[in-house]
């Protein structure tokens, strides 16, 4: 619905029709043929095998015919935004002038909706191409409030995402990793604006955000993976579709098989049978 013509500017259609700017793209990324199938195999590997790091994902490659060295797949891990789970180096860079904010979720009792809120940014593969994806989602019910894609891993569109959650309410704890699309103060000051107490996952410890990893294996398997979206728009149609599912349809084990909107919405959680 949106294009490009002489009357209204893409971002007054985008307002019009109540769709973020940066949801609206023309090319994926770009990367070799043969980066981007590498890029693939390597978040697929992931997906099963989230303890594997750069050495052992070379040797994986290499077992499968693909002429790799450590150095080329560090590089690909790092754009696709994945880590092994042991602690070592973030692949989310950190900028070292932001402020860091602790951990505050260590021991703390999840009991409630707008307790704690937490976010992430992982990399989708499409034709061609790939792009990024945040979201944001309340820890309790899994209830995903928002999301956005972009091509670049900017801040831009992780705040557009924060903004747009504000519509469900607001936590009391808003939990990223140190990245330095978190830790800007463009994104920070925010949080501090509206009184929401910052968390930040420990240096190196991507299990401190588990809940957002589940949902992108979530994702990734139930969807992505089993399409091949052609583009922007096309990738955000289909994870519209998808998100709606995942909040209203999908039941939850870890919710006894409630969905995230049920939870979200204070319904009392049963036992299944």
């Amino acid at each position: 619905m949106i294009e490009k013509y002489d009357g209204l500017s893409i971002k007054e259609q985008c307002n019009f029709l109540e769709v973020a700017e940066s949801s609206y793209y023309y090319e994926p990324k770009k990367e070799s043929a043969e980066n981007l199938e590498i890029m693939r195999l390597l978040d697929e590997i992931y997906l099963e095998h989230p303890y594997y790091g750069s050495r052992k994902m070379t040797v994986v490659l290499k077992r499968d015919g693909y002429e790799v060295n450590r150095k080329r797949v560090q590089r690909l891990m790092k754009i696709i935004n994945i880590e092994a789970i042991y602690p070592k180096k973030r692949t989310t860079i950190a900028n070292k002038a932001h402020k860091k904010f602790p951990y505050l979720l260590r021991n703390l009792e999840i009991s409630q909706v707008n307790q704690v809120w937490c976010t992430d940014i992982t990399y989708i593969p499409v034709f061609g191409g790939f792009f990024y994806l945040t979201a944001v989602m309340d820890v309790f019910s899994r209830f995903v409030l928002s999301w956005q894609i972009s091509n670049t891993m900017d801040t831009s569109f992780c705040i557009e995402a924060l903004e747009d959650s504000f519509l469900f309410g607001k936590p009391d704890i808003f939990n990223t990793d140190q990245g330095s699309q978190y830790t800007s103060n463009a994104f920070t000051s925010v949080l501090k604006s509206n009184e929401i107490q910052i968390s930040m996952n420990g240096r190196g410890r991507c299990l401190d955000n588990v809940w957002v990893e589940r949902l992108w294996r979530s994702v990734k398997r139930e969807d992505v993976y089993l399409r091949e979206y052609r583009g922007g728009n096309e990738l955000y149609k289909g994870l519209h579709k998808y998100f709606h599912h995942y909040n209203f349809q999908r039941p939850h084990q870890a919710l006894h098989y409630q969905t995230p909107s049920d939870i979200f919405r204070q319904k009392p959680m049963v036992e299944s049978t």
